[in-house]
């Protein structure tokens, strides 16, 4: 099912042409909260936003973390799109969602027109397991090239069974607003983020997207003042790398998995060569134990699935980061044990998160995104120009203008 989206052909966007200012950020607030509309003036005060840029949407009075796609381009998408479209605001590069608007939009559901074809991938999806299954009883196997064969065919028809019945079409709200004036696109999966391949078609403008939320309002607006705490004096503390799987060869072989180990790996050298920051590494497969992480000014690293470790006393400005699935499907509990929420409860300035299963290939690069930061990108420039994907899972969480690093290294 494709999205009909205007295209705005004289509007070339590139992220990394210019710095982002204050007056090229468009804020979304919940009408129905007067925390989130409060949340959305307080930030307008503080970076000097103009109030013109606050966009306010009737999204109801339960601070609902997820929204029907059928809502989600009537109540969002549409007004969206509509302000956007507004000669004023043409200069807009930059959305900020904040407490009170839904996180995460439903799936699209079954594409109409489709019961035919779909009918007959489930049939021939039968029929070549039924195959294999039939096949491991004779006493002679397929070669094990034509059994390889066979498997993909049904990899592949099951792919297509997915696509129509909706599966893996739910995303990210600030996803997926990243691409509301970029052209059709096809809800199933991701859409290639083209800032981070720095690939741009002419007819192209993408939006970068970030979120202040947290398990409380006071969550939320505290992730402004530490924001601008920190950049008045510039980060300072100590980084936290855990690579994992560094010290187990055999957890590396996997490519993907050596890809994000590596970069961890070269995130630490890059801190200790290029920042001021106290660089410590944990190199096997345990993580920092409860307490072991003082004056935490970043912190990257993995795996504890939904299972935060309560390692980290974060300094105001602090960025972490942990590689996992589901880390911010319930950001707003603040009970919970994802890792977002709870670095969020306790102090952490900045986060990314999956709303839901994002696959490890969706995550930034640590290395790459810590190091526009160092060059002096503010926080959503970073995120933009090292986020795989859009119309997908993650979402970034943090005042868009804040720089750690007083000035470009």
């Amino acid at each position: 099912m494709k999205t009909g989206i205007i295209f705005i052909s004289f509007f070339l966007f590139t992220a990394a042409a210019f710095p982002l200012e204050p007056d090229e950020i468009l804020i979304i607030a919940n009408s129905d909260s007067a925390q989130s509309v409060q949340l959305a003036k307080y930030y307008c005060k503080e970076r000097l936003v103009p109030k013109e840029n606050i966009l306010t949407l009737s999204l109801g009075k339960n601070l609902d973390y997820e929204i029907s796609r059928d809502d989600y381009n009537k109540k969002i998408v549409e007004p969206v799109r509509n302000k956007l479209l507004d000669p004023q605001f043409f200069k807009i590069r930059c959305l900020l969602t904040t407490y009170g608007v839904p996180a995460r939009v439903g799936g699209r559901g079954t594409l109409k027109g489709y019961e035919e074809e779909l009918k007959l991938l489930k049939q021939r999806l039968d029929e070549k397991k039924n195959l294999l299954t039939k096949n491991k009883q004779d006493v002679l196997e397929f070669p094990k090239e034509q059994r390889k064969e066979i498997e993909q065919q049904i990899l592949i028809i099951q792919t297509n069974i997915d696509r129509i019945e909706g599966r893996e079409t739910g995303a990210s709200a600030d996803s997926e607003l990243t691409i509301v004036l970029s052209g059709d696109y096809e809800l199933y999966r991701w859409q290639v983020n083209p800032l981070a391949n720095r690939f741009l078609p002419e007819t192209t403008r993408i939006l970068m997207v970030s979120r202040l939320d947290g398990p409380s309002f006071e969550i939320a607006k505290g992730l402004i003042d530490k924001a601008i705490r920190a950049e008045k004096k510039g980060l300072t503390g100590t980084a936290y790398i855990d690579s994992r799987f560094s010290e187990s060869p055999k957890g590396r072989q996997d490519s993907l998995f050596k890809k994000y180990d590596d970069s961890l790996l070269a995130l630490a050298q890059m801190l200790r060569e290029k920042s001021n920051l106290l660089v410590v590494e944990e190199k096997t497969p345990a993580l920092f134990e409860p307490n072991q992480c003082p004056d935490t000014a970043i912190y990257f690293g993995w795996y504890s699935l939904q299972k935060y470790i309560d390692s980290f006393k974060f300094v105001d400005g602090a960025i972490g980061v942990h590689i996992a699935s589901f880390e911010a499907v319930n950001l707003r509990d603040a009970n919970s044990t994802q890792w977002c929420p709870a670095m969020l409860t306790r102090g952490v300035t900045a986060t990314i998160g999956a709303v839901a299963e994002p696959y490890l290939s969706a995550f930034p690069d640590p290395k790459d995104f810590v190091e526009h930061l160092l060059d002096g990108d503010c926080l959503v420039e970073a995120y933009a120009k090292t986020n795989p994907f859009n119309s997908w899972q993650m979402v970034l969480i943090g005042d868009p203008l804040y720089k750690p690093f007083k000035s470009p290294r």
